[in-house]
């Protein structure tokens, strides 16, 4: 599962509630958020972010079994 976005605090929240879920497993080494992938195109709102300013985290995570 792969999440992005580019506001702080819902990244912060998104993360908190992922890495709290026994289910997920985070594909990040320290826990937090991972690097955009490739095959992940920036959005228009990432594309006008970036014009401002802002940051943009992206989470991923793998179902454990």
């Amino acid at each position: 599962m792969r999440l992005a976005t580019d506001w702080r605090e819902y990244a912060e929240q998104m993360l908190s509630v992922c890495n709290a879920t026994p289910a997920l497993e985070t594909l990040s080494p320290d826990e937090t958020y991972v690097t955009r992938p490739d095959f992940r195109p920036p959005t228009r709102f990432e594309r006008r972010g970036a014009r401002l300013g802002h940051g943009v985290w992206d989470l991923a995570y793998r179902k454990r079994n």
